[in-house]
């Protein structure tokens, strides 16, 4: 069976180093379409390729694929952007068949609009144009400022506001910070009411405000080593060891690990992707999710100046999560024994680029999963493990991690990690804003939200699923409640997608169901995963703004939809300089949601109120959501882990007197719980 309408192949996916429909992208394979495209004559001098993706395969297409199987295609979707006129196209090319397939142009200069994603060299050009501009240069003068050679010109996307010299024109706003020489920390210096406003493709600033005359704050702020000084040496090392090796194993990029097997993917718009999720109950690899993503993301300011009112930032649409995703460092990002994945992403000019250690995944110990002591019997300890696959990625002046967490119960966390540095403007030292607290003399940090969309593409013990809402309910003091202690759930089944518009509500443990009722578990009922939120602020911005038009899937916290494959970003393809787009538009269609292939979409985030702590360098803020099994299990299906308190090469005690090199002094411990205290230690003596 193949996906492709063409008679022949011409380049079997083996070719390209490909054995799985879902395998990432190859740097054969994005070679090989941006030649197709260059016979195709689509490619001049003038064009760029500011998106690049994989077409995945239709479901069944996956699901019957057996290996050494090579009758699939290998398609990738393509946007082309001419820089000369900003005419801009989305193109299919096969690389198996070696051929285009086929061609869209795209509407971005009509409305709602629409821009391609930016290019990396678009930074440098948007920088260039404002620094070249006489009236940028009279205004860092008028600010004391005569040589601008670090200066940085950040290039942030403008939002949408249809001004009749931005409409239908590819526009990037900058704002200056400052650098007074190289490797400065260019944050500290914000240039306060300075914002020019770029036409890329005229390569003229269109408009230029100068407003204020805050002075540029000049204290020296840095982190790193060479400024910081001598770091402290009170920490000892902690040093995670497994001397027998890792417990997964990985072929390609299929990953087993305990009960759980899934595939890792990676695209250069939303990142980490994970296909394929399935947890072994006994001889039975039973699904739990088809495709799982994190594809996009919206960081809203809430500050009414003109330097910041209109910061919205789209940072998986308009910037691309994956291709600005970190090479990961042993012993800094990840710690212990680790797999690495390399990720092929297309650069400006349509050329694969490797980012190596794009992606982690190591295990790590995660404290007491059961434990029980019964009277006059030995207690039962299983300690916890998780498997832990991640990414990061550097959006200007913020990183995000992204972290999935599979547990040794069929449990699956997904947590997003901000860290960098917080965005800044200026102002007089020791003014206050309702919208921007000072955080350091002279240096103000606006309120904002980091606003994060799960795509959870379900498959709990297949694809016909459905989704229930539980609530848990209080009852009155009466006759079903006589002595005013009981309380209830409810369960409401969602069975429309405009019934599966849903927010968090702590006070009632809400929560959402989604089950198989084609399968029963051993009490009579449908199998079922659970998402638990954590509950959240909503998008703050106000119905009818331009940020909440732009960001409507950051409105609510949950969506369901009716599973679509063009349904891939939450916000839309292409939300730069878009009026809005995205899973507000498609509920509207109000499809049925009762046994079938749906999506379930989560909003979850932060919203920061910046503080002195979080200056010059922000650590870590969380923000996440659980995915746990409930009746997916007859029962816990950890009840099988060793018992590493009684063998298994593990020293249980705590009177234990370490020697030199972290071993212990002697090998006879009386603490130990088994009570012989005759078991060897960790160090294998």
């Amino acid at each position: 069976m193949t996906a492709l309408d063409s008679p022949s192949v011409v380049n079997p996916p083996s070719s390209f180093g490909v054995t799985h429909p879902l395998d990432m992208l190859t740097t054969e394979e994005i070679s090989a379409a941006r030649q197709i495209l260059v016979d195709a004559g689509l490619v001049t001098p003038s064009t760029r390729f500011p998106r690049l993706l994989p077409v995945e395969p239709p479901k069944q297409v996956v699901l019957d694929h057996t290996p050494g199987d090579d009758d699939f295609d290998r398609s990738l979707l393509i946007t082309l952007l001419d820089i000369d006129t900003a005419d801009a196209r989305e193109v299919t090319v096969s690389v198996t068949a070696g051929k285009v397939t086929a061609t869209r142009e795209l509407p971005n200069r009509e409305h709602p609009h629409g821009q391609p994603q930016y290019l990396f060299e678009e930074y440098e050009r948007a920088a260039e144009i404002v620094k070249a501009d006489p009236r940028w240069q009279a205004a860092m003068r008028r600010r004391g400022i005569t040589d601008w050679t670090h200066t940085f010109v950040s290039p942030l996307a403008p939002g949408y506001f249809p001004r009749e010299e931005e409409t239908g024109r590819r526009i990037i706003r900058s704002l200056t910070f400052h650098r007074r020489f190289a490797g400065d920390n260019p944050w500290a210096h914000p240039v306060e009411g300075l914002i020019a406003h770029v036409d890329l493709t005229a390569g003229t600033v269109v408009r230029l405000e100068d407003e204020g005359d805050v002075p540029v704050p000049m204290d020296d702020w840095h982190y790193t080593p060479e400024h910081v000084g001598e770091p402290r040496t009170t920490l000892k090392p902690i040093d995670i060891v497994q001397p027998e090796g890792p417990s997964f194993r990985v072929d390609g990029n299929l990953v087993e690990w305990e009960n759980w097997r899934l595939r890792i993917g990676f695209t250069m718009q939303e990142g980490l992707v994970l296909h394929e999720i399935s947890f072994r109950d006994g001889d039975e690899h039973r699904p739990v999710i088809y495709r799982a993503s994190v594809p996009e993301m919206v960081v809203p300011y809430g500050e009414t100046t003109n330097t910041r009112f209109w910061i919205s930032y789209f940072d998986a649409g308009e910037y691309h999560l994956g291709k600005n995703a970190n090479s990961l460092t042993l012993g800094c990002d990840c710690l212990g024994v680790i797999k690495y994945f390399d990720a092929v992403v297309a650069d400006d000019h349509g050329n694969p680029a490797t980012i190596p250690h794009a992606v982690c995944m190591h295990e790590e110990d995660y404290g007491i999963l059961w434990k029980h002591t019964e009277m006059g019997e030995a207690p039962q300890v299983r300690r916890s493990r998780r498997l832990v696959i991640s990414y990061f990625a550097t959006i200007g002046n913020y990183d995000y991690g992204f972290f999935w967490y599979f547990y040794l119960d069929g449990s699956i966390e997904v947590e997003a990690k901000a860290t960098g540095i917080v965005f800044v403007g200026a102002s007089e030292p020791g003014t206050s804003s309702p919208h921007a607290p000072e955080i350091a003399p002279g240096i103000i940090a606006p309120v904002h939200q980091h606003i994060f969309c799960a795509r959870l593409d379900m498959a709990v013990d297949g694809l016909a699923n459905s989704v229930e809402e539980e609530n848990v309910v209080q009852i009155p003091t009466g006759p079903e409640n006589p002595y005013g202690n009981a309380f209830t759930y409810a369960r409401t089944p969602l069975r429309r997608e405009s019934e599966a518009v849903r927010d968090a509500n702590s006070e009632t443990g809400r929560r959402w169901f989604i089950l198989n009722r084609d399968r029963l578990n051993h009490v009579g009922q449908p199998t079922a995963y659970v998402l638990q939120a954590e509950p959240s602020p909503r998008l703050l911005a106000q119905p009818g703004s331009s940020a909440w038009e732009r960001a409507q899937f950051a409105t609510h916290h949950t969506w369901v939809t009716a599973y679509d494959p063009a349904e891939r970003f939450p916000a839309g393809d292409y939300p730069n300089q878009h009026a809005g787009d995205g899973i507000a538009g498609w509920v509207k269609a109000d499809r049925p949601l009762e046994q079938t292939d749906l999506v379930l979409w989560h909003t979850f985030g932060l919203t920061h109120i910046p503080r002195p702590e979080d200056w010059p360098v922000m650590p870590v803020d969380y923000t996440g959501f659980w995915l746990k099994p409930y009746g997916f299990l007859d029962s816990n299906p950890a009840l099988d882990l060793p018992d590493w308190s009684k063998y298994g090469g593990r020293c249980c005690g705590t009177d234990v007197d370490l020697a030199d090199g972290g071993h212990p002094a002697g090998h006879s411990h009386p603490s130990c719980a088994c009570g012989d205290g005759a078991h060897a230690c960790s160090c294998g003596a």
